[in-house]
């Protein structure tokens, strides 16, 4: 049963978080319709079933924050407010995408909207991360840095690093780890010698132990929003570790028959975050036709997207030499 009296979320608040992960949902499924259709060349890493986690700070971070993602940043790109054309037009190489098609499904970023990029490299993010965090500590501006990765990132020498850092100087950072159970192709329980990847590493640098369930959207919703209060506060870092589950394989090439089908069929039936979510809408007497009004929207939202994306142009050879290098020059630094 839910606790109508108690709601510390309310009406608007849910309404606008469906309306997130729902988007986040069908742009992904969008993608993967793209990608057997040829129109995606290459491979994609898709956040199915991850949703809630994005979609909860999506609607929690404020407009001037920064956010970091891994190479599956589809989701958490869209969450802080980029055009769903400019995905899709990105990850099919069109004139129209973010980075006019050539950073491609891996490589999302939109300075504008605080998303500094989408990074390949297994922990790469996490130190760069924590120079967004000082930069607004530094000049007082109050901006918060949010930085997402998986649990394989966990045993890689720049976690550790980062969040060292990050807690010595006090910064306004919150770092994520999505830890949907498996690193590519390999159980985490297997190369980890804690039970919990992040959380249980998190007292070796005087942070909380912090585990949230994922893909509980308003679980995920009020740990979003307490640790970026502290960060924004100027009461140090956050580790949470959510935990989470990919419907789909590692990429595209991958079919995931490495997992166990009753765990599959478990997570996919009775833990799918849009599901459970529009069920609880009606749990605390939303009107369906609310949600369902919603639905359309978005579903409408996405096709039209996709027509503006599908039309427009591969970039000319010319965009090759663009955007490719920065002035670093003295009157850079000045």
């Amino acid at each position: 049963m839910v606790d109508k009296l108690n709601d510390d979320i309310g009406e608007e608040k849910r309404l606008q978080l469906w309306e997130m992960m729902l988007k986040l949902r069908l742009v992904e499924k969008k993608a993967y319709d793209l990608f057997l259709q040829n129109l995606i060349k290459g491979t994609s890493h898709l956040a199915l079933g991850q949703e809630a986690i994005a979609g909860a700070f999506g609607v929690a971070l404020k407009q001037g924050d920064y956010t970091f993602c891994t190479y599956r940043g589809h989701a958490h790109t869209l969450a802080r407010g980029s055009s769903i054309e400019g995905v899709l037009g990105e990850l099919m190489g069109r004139q129209c995408g973010l980075m006019k098609g050539k950073g491609g499904s891996m490589h999302l970023t939109d300075v504008d909207k605080g998303v500094m990029g989408s990074y390949a490299i297994i922990g790469a993010h996490l130190t760069i991360a924590n120079g967004t965090a000082l930069a607004s500590k530094y000049n007082k501006t109050n901006e918060v840095s949010v930085c997402f990765f998986g649990d394989g990132t966990t045993n890689i020498g720049a976690f550790h690093e980062a969040l060292n850092m990050a807690k010595i100087w006090n910064l306004p950072i919150v770092f994520v780890c999505e830890n949907n159970l498996y690193m590519e192709y390999t159980p985490i329980h297997e190369v980890t010698a804690v039970e919990h990847p992040a959380a249980d590493r998190a007292g070796a640098y005087d942070l909380d132990k912090i585990i949230v369930d994922g893909n509980d959207a308003d679980e995920m919703l009020r740990t979003a929003e307490k640790a970026i209060s502290k960060a924004r506060d100027g009461k140090g870092p956050s580790l949470i570790e959510a935990k989470t589950y990919r419907h789909s394989g590692h990429s595209r090439a991958d079919p995931g028959k490495y997992r166990p089908d009753e765990e599959v069929k478990d997570w996919m039936e009775n833990k799918d975050p849009i599901k459970n979510y529009r069920a609880k809408l009606l749990d605390f007497n939303i009107n369906e036709k609310i949600i369902s009004e919603i639905e359309e929207k978005i579903k409408d939202q996405v096709e039209k997207a996709t027509e503006i994306s599908m039309a427009s142009p591969i970039p000319e050879i010319k965009e090759i030499y663009t955007d490719v290098w920065a002035n670093g020059g003295s009157e850079w630094h000045n």
